[in-house]
């Protein structure tokens, strides 16, 4: 067979995705939910107590290209791998060719994030894990946007966001759940 004969189906390929000028698109490297790895990814956790009264409230970090999770756990503090609250029991998955750089200005938005919260202190209300994942987000320019903050991202993640698992599912809404059964049971006898 010859060399031209065994190319052409690749090119035919590469020009029905826009030309053969253009580069394959990038492959993501898979998420290993039993590790806690989730490349090019949000991740978020419930807080006990607030989440158990607003369910779309929770702990926020961002994953380096690897799937090294990063979180803004407090007062100048980011960690590395150890989530403030627990494991993910969300995730979003994000994809680098909406970052101008791809992977390597992936995961420079994320250390710069890092670095800059590392010397913040952590406000609940204005400055906090959310807003470490909004700015690397901003850092990265992701989809050419620099707007991100924490408000747009705590709806998109409660919209968009799927669960790691079942029981990441449970640990979401389960104490939601019994709380207003507690409240309507109270309101309903009492």
């Amino acid at each position: 067979m010859s060399q031209s004969s065994e190319t052409q189906p690749q090119e035919d390929i590469e020009r029905a995705m826009g030309g053969a000028d253009e580069p394959m698109p990038q492959r993501l490297p898979p998420i290993d939910r039993t590790s806690d790895r989730y490349p090019y990814c949000i991740v978020w956790t419930p807080i006990p107590v607030l989440t158990w009264i607003l369910p779309f409230i929770g702990h926020m970090g961002i994953c380096m290209s690897n799937g090294v999770i990063r979180d803004f756990a407090g007062p100048y503090l980011v960690t590395e791998d150890n989530m403030a609250f627990g494991r993910p029991t969300r995730y979003m998955r994000l994809h680098p060719k909406n970052v101008e750089g791809g992977s390597y200005a992936w995961d420079e938005g994320v250390t710069k994030a890092s670095v800059l919260y590392g010397t913040r202190m952590h406000n609940l209300f204005c400055d906090n894990c959310h807003s470490h994942v909004a700015t690397a987000l901003c850092n990265m320019r992701y989809l050419n946007r620099t707007s991100w903050n924490m408000i747009i991202l705590c709806f998109w993640m409660f919209l968009c966001g799927q669960y790691v698992n079942f029981c990441g599912f449970v640990k979401t809404w389960l104490p939601f759940l019994i709380l207003i059964t507690i409240i309507v049971l109270l309101a309903v006898y009492f």
